[in-house]
């Protein structure tokens, strides 16, 4: 059960045809829950695939409502069962009886957020919306009983005679501090109103989330002059032109948003004014009253969260998200983000100036701004380091990143092999299945590889797990990474861009985390570790895209299979510290927003039309107010922190995170790099252990002594920055 309190559910949209997959879609006429009995469910029974793997041939959106009741009735049932035993309460009949309870729900639930952030529909959106205030009201039946409670205070006490060992021991303690977080020790008339938050809380993060994936689509740009497209290479306008004919349009092409602020089509655009468009289009989503309008969900939900927080005996919902992460305070993440914030913007601006130079000097008539900053920033990299990123993408065929880059690191690292799948069932024609083995040949996890954008499916990148690793329960890891690549026309090469590449390693050391899991207990499984920390080893898994022996192995020219060049190789490697002074600026003002929102009292809050005031004072109060460089994602669509609880307070979490992987990274380069020795010492100090065992302890176990920020500072080029972070 408490493995629960984590999980998200993703919202998407559907266009209308595109529904043709092995997930099934109810008829028009027919209820979401009509005419399924149990034993024609496949949610109700256990897969007899390999590892659990999930029946997607079999699994349709009627089965999801029915499934839930029935799973959320069984573990009501197990609930009950242990809290009326007569024993007295012990770690076996009590905290470890509670990893037991609730599978078939996990496996509901899990399922149901899965595939609904991957191929949504207008019933799974229903579904998400009646779901989401009941499962937490479930949850809360749960944390708030007050028998149950009693038992797990009871082994709580007596934790330190009991003779348990590592894992044991803090299962109990994270287990009672779920509780306590929960609100059980609030009075009746708390837990009440708690429970009442709980299930609006619930409701708007759905609406959040529904609210920004159906706009993105909704503000996909039109272009009817193909003149306007200059700039694009061929594949990408092809790109464009057959998502304008997806989307009904004939002679035209679409430009699409990804979720963030900066989309990449401002890179190459050479039209002044369709950059614009395109920038104008990102930014204004979610904020200007129309039908996706998220200011109100914002407010409330900011208030809400606020009004929990003083509930649950905190100042503040980000006193309350840091509790339990490695920061612990949140005056150790200003002071690092205010260190940072100064030399950001002073480089950043520096870059500015360097690209209004070049438009004066060609004459260009204009003032630097936003929507510019890509484009010009392009003709600086190429000035500096005759070195156009577009140069690179002929040489990142998908397949071949895939298979003879990520794939090839983890087996020079860790030993695995991957052998592709094609009898098991898919629920998108696109994705791809992976028996990932061990060195010595047996099944270590199946990976399933779902990189193509459409519009079903939420913005992004993202890991998940269908099953995650117990040993308690015996299972064994189905994990699955997720990007955003726009599909080229039948029978043309998918090349990818540099950030596409980089972010496909990324999420891979994701899935590393998932796969590589060697715990007993549920609860501590893979990912399933402090918000802070869940980063650091998937950006470590970053360190392998550009290393010579795996670049050299994957980049090949998609026609002629030329390796790519030294020379170009040498300009990405002087390159990559160029641009950084944009890169942290942008980022540090998300993750400064983040905070802001969420150290406000809840008569502090602003209503919906003091959204935006709100925002720009908070840059301004951060020094992170410099308009060519706005925040990577802006409040109306900040879907990390505001389409669900798991970011909230915690978008800090990528920077906070990356002084460690900065730090190991220069671990790995002194100690001979990709080499199966360092690969299998990561894996068994950090990759293993999941969360079961404090986060911290884990990075001095693998590094060998405290972690430093100055490589951080090196990597982003931001001089000697002075820091007292306590790690």
């Amino acid at each position: 059960m408490p493995n629960r309190l984590c999980t998200l559910s993703w919202a998407t949209m559907l266009v209308a045809g595109l529904l043709t997959l092995t997930v099934s879609a109810a008829p028009p006429t027919q209820g979401p829950s009509d005419s399924v009995k149990p034993a024609d469910n496949p949610l109700l029974g256990d897969s007899d695939l390999p590892f659990g793997f999930p029946h997607f041939d079999r699994i349709r959106e009627e089965h999801f409502l029915p499934a839930y009741e029935a799973a959320m009735a069984e573990e009501r049932r197990e609930v009950e069962v242990l809290v009326n035993q007569s024993a007295e309460a012990t770690f076996e009949n009590t905290i470890e009886a509670l990893e037991r309870t609730g599978l078939r729900l996990d496996l509901v639930e899990g399922l149901f957020g899965n595939l609904n952030g991957t191929l949504t529909s207008p019933v799974m959106q229903g579904i998400e919306k009646e779901m989401a205030p009941r499962l937490a009201a479930h949850r809360d039946a749960i944390l708030l009983n007050a028998a149950l409670f009693a038992r797990v205070e009871a082994v709580h006490r007596q934790r330190l005679q009991a003779g348990l060992d590592p894992e044991s021991l803090r299962l109990v303690e994270r287990t009672h501090e779920d509780f306590v977080r929960a609100g059980a020790r609030l009075d009746p008339v708390g837990k009440e109103r708690l429970k009442a938050i709980h299930a609006e809380m619930a409701s708007l993060h759905a609406t959040f989330t529904q609210n920004v994936l159906k706009e993105r689509n909704a503000r996909a740009v039109l272009v009817a002059d193909p003149a306007l497209l200059d700039g694009l290479d061929a594949a990408a306008k092809a790109t464009a032109a057959a998502a304008a004919r997806a989307a009904g349009h004939t002679n035209q092409y679409q430009i699409a948003l990804l979720n963030t602020t900066g989309q990449p089509a401002l890179a190459s655009l050479r039209d002044r004014g369709l950059r614009q468009r395109v920038f104008e289009a990102s930014v204004s989503r979610g904020g200007l009253g129309g039908e996706f309008d998220n200011r109100a969900v914002i407010s409330r939900l900011v208030r809400l969260r606020a009004e929990r927080a003083r509930l649950l005996g905190h100042p503040h919902h980000a006193a309350y998200q840091l509790e339990v992460q490695t920061a612990r305070e949140i005056g150790k993440v200003q002071s690092l983000m205010t260190q940072l914030a100064r030399p950001a913007v002073v480089n950043a601006r520096r870059e500015a100036a360097a690209m209004q130079s070049l438009i004066d000097e060609a004459k260009g008539g204009f003032t630097l701004a936003a929507y510019d900053w890509d484009f010009h920033s392009e003709k600086v990299r190429q000035k500096q380091y005759a070195f156009d990123e577009s140069e690179l993408r002929p040489y990142f065929e998908m397949n071949r990143v895939l298979v003879d880059g990520v794939f090839h690191a983890a087996t020079r690292l860790y030993g695995i092999t991957f052998h592709e799948r094609t009898d098991l069932p898919k629920y998108h024609p696109d994705t791809r299945v992976f028996e990932v083995r061990e060195a010595d040949g047996s099944m270590l996890a199946l990976f399933i590889v779902d990189w193509y954008a459409r519009p079903t499916k939420r913005g992004g990148a993202w890991m998940n797990s269908y099953v995650s690793q117990s040993t308690l329960l015996g299972r064994h890891p189905v994990i699955a990474n997720h990007l955003n690549i726009p599909k080229p026309p039948e029978g043309e090469s998918t090349l990818m861009t540099y950030d596409e590449v980089n972010t496909a390693f990324h999420e891979f050391g994701h899935a590393l985390h998932g796969m590589f899991s060697k715990v007993r207990y549920p609860r501590f499984s893979g990912t399933t570790v402090p918000r802070d920390f869940v980063e650091f080893p998937s950006q470590v898994n970053e360190m392998w895209m550009t290393w010579p022996e795996i670049l050299g192995h994957y980049a090949r020219h998609h026609r002629t299979g030329e390796p790519i060049s030294a020379a170009l190789v040498e300009k990405v490697r002087a390159s990559q510290r160029f641009n950084q002074g944009f890169k942290t600026t942008e980022y540090l003002a998300a993750a400064m927003l983040d905070l802001a929102w969420h150290q406000l009292a809840p008569d502090d809050v602003p209503d919906p039309d003091g959204v935006a005031a709100f925002e720009t004072a908070a840059l301004a109060r951060a020094g992170l107010d410099f308009a060519p460089v706005p925040p990577r994602y802006r409040s109306p669509y900040f879907s990390h922190i505001f389409g669900s609880s798991a970011y909230s307070a915690g978008y800090y979490s990528y920077i906070w995170s990356e002084v460690l992987d900065a730090d190991s990274v220069d671990w790995f380069k002194a100690h001979g790099g990709l080499t199966r020795e360092n690969g299998d010492r990561f894996r068994a100090a950090v990759l293993s252990r999941g969360g079961s065992a404090d986060a911290m302890e884990l990075v001095r176990g693998f590094l060998g002594r405290e972690p430093r920020i100055e490589p951080l500072l090196l990597r982003r080029g931001l001089g000697a920055v002075g820091s007292n972070i306590d790690y």
